[in-house]
């Protein structure tokens, strides 16, 4: 066999040719969003609601066929399928052949997202266990994940009658509107098609200044915080994909930096898709609420992709029996749904043990909760609880902090390295006198003081809401910020701020560093 397991049981599909159009390019910020603002409002004003959702449609197909003109005819033909597969199953229609026409339907889709997310997967896998087989090369379309698992809620609710009848030209925006299109919010079609037929889409003064603000400080968190984290992260995971020697210190502050990195570039990324969305008069769903304040493992998947961890909930975890069959079933379910969460975020073996990982965390969670003593209970009453509190997102963090090294490694081979040279040091993991890699002195400071900001302070939604008194046990840095006053307002002082952020943001702003999601 070619290779050993640690070394080559990693295998992700391959990288676009051509990259997406990234909310922090240049093209998007000076062409093609003020564009697609000026044609909304105009068409809006002159023309009516219906037609400026068909000039939202047309300009989020122009920015999905921006990254390869090839897949819009596949995300078309997608929307028309699950559309017609909704309108069969509807119950209140009294077809026949409902039942195996739903079966049909998310077939279709498992099988597209399967062949293009997969089959190089497959292919590798079977490759290295038998070192034979064809050599397939096939383009991942972007987002087929996310509209994939939209459009597969929505053809099992309407089978339930739970997705009323809704006008083609909704369902194709529900799916393609561009600031959830690439990575997310996974928009539900309750939330969404409805939005579509209210009075409120479109610009209204309060919402569209949010949105930019919101969209600046996403933009902020992305080009300050994670692309310069990442320089840190990328540094020692390369090193440790080439088996190189790393410094204890390095490889502790390069998990710490890509643990920072993929926070702040996820959270930035949400941001900006939730400014986006306000700035049409559309509100998306809130898809990141401060997980690393969470105090247990479930909490954090409360908090982290949010939207993916209702789906999974919803659609998964609670059809395959949930909890409802006794523990050792309720224990099994999790560890199916998180091994298949774990797939969903990339094709590789690293995912699914990743994945593993978070199910075996979750079931550890739960056993946990039926024999905890009376006294062990998170919260702010007292000081026992507030010891409780803080030893249990202390835990939480490191749990977290641990897994994301399968998550970012190449292989199995680069993770083991990693995790030696965290706790071992480079004197297990390479000879020769080799000099280990460190980490500049700058990085590891940059990386340790931001770890407050995520522990103490409100995150963008909470220091945004009107309603924050009523967030204040879920996010516990709100309290000091509104006694201090620290609270937006549609006003020309925060208006004036808002500028200032962006001008300072695009001068460091490099307009190329994706988004970690956009690859999954």
């Amino acid at each position: 066999m070619p290779g050993t397991l640690l070394e080559k049981v990693a295998v992700v599909g391959p990288a676009p040719s051509d990259p997406p159009v990234l909310f922090n390019s240049y093209i998007f910020l000076f062409a093609f969003l003020p564009l697609t603002l000026v044609g909304f409002g105009f068409i809006r004003q002159w023309c009516g609601p219906r037609p400026a959702m068909g000039w939202l449609i047309a300009a989020s197909l122009v920015f999905y066929g921006y990254h390869n003109l090839v897949h819009v005819p596949m995300i078309v033909g997608s929307i028309i399928f699950n559309y017609g597969i909704g309108m069969w199953v509807d119950p209140a229609l009294g077809r026949r052949g409902r039942k195996g026409m739903l079966v049909f339907g998310v077939a279709v889709n498992l099988v597209l997202l399967g062949f293009f997310k997969y089959a190089m997967f497959i292919q590798d896998t079977a490759r290295w266990l038998a070192d034979f087989g064809p050599t397939l090369r096939v383009a991942l379309p972007l987002a087929i994940s996310f509209f994939t698992f939209q459009q597969i809620a929505y053809v099992v609710d309407a089978s339930r009658g739970q997705a009323p009848g809704h006008g083609f030209i909704d369902y194709m925006l529900f799916v393609a509107f561009f600031p959830q299109l690439i990575a997310g919010p996974i928009v539900h079609h309750r939330d969404m098609l409805p939005q579509f037929r209210s009075r409120r889409l479109g610009f209204r003064e309060h919402a569209f200044a949010m949105g930019i603000t919101i969209f600046a400080i996403g933009l902020a968190k992305k080009a300050y915080l994670a692309d310069y984290l990442g320089q840190g992260a990328d540094h020692v995971f390369d090193a440790a994909a080439a088996g190189q020697p790393i410094a204890q210190g390095a490889a502790w502050a390069g998990v710490l930096s890509y643990t920072l990195q993929i926070y702040f570039d996820f959270s930035g990324y949400s941001d900006m898709a939730i400014g986006l969305g306000r700035m049409f008069g559309v509100r998306l769903p809130e898809n990141f609420n401060s997980p690393y304040k969470a105090t247990s493992i479930v909490s954090f998947w409360r908090r982290w992709h949010m939207t993916l961890s209702v789906f999974l909930r919803d659609y998964l975890y609670i059809p395959l029996g949930g909890n409802r069959k006794g523990k050792g079933r309720r224990y099994r379910n999790l560890m199916l749904t998180m091994f298949l969460g774990g797939l969903w975020h990339g094709a590789g073996w690293t995912f699914v043990v990743w994945g593993g990982m978070h199910g075996l965390y979750l079931c550890v969670n739960h056993a946990w909760h039926r024999i905890k003593p009376t006294w062990w209970q998170v919260g702010t009453a007292g000081p026992r609880q507030v010891v409780v509190g803080i030893f249990s997102c202390g835990l939480t963090f490191l749990a977290v902090y641990f897994s994301w090294i399968l998550f970012r490694a190449e292989s199995f081979g680069a993770a083991a390295h990693m995790f030696a040279a965290l706790f071992a040091g480079p004197g297990a993991v390479a000879a020769g006198g080799a000099v280990p890699v460190v980490l500049d002195s700058q990085q590891v400071t940059w990386a340790l003081a931001l770890l407050p900001v995520v522990w103490f302070l409100p995150n963008t939604q909470t220091f945004m809401s009107a309603r924050r008194r009523r967030r204040r046990d879920a996010d516990p840095g709100t309290g000091w910020a509104e006694r201090i006053g620290w609270r937006w307002r549609p006003d020309p002082f925060w208006a004036l701020a808002t500028v200032l952020l962006i001008i300072v943001v695009l001068m460091e702003n490099s307009g190329s560093n994706e988004f970690i999601y956009f690859e999954f």
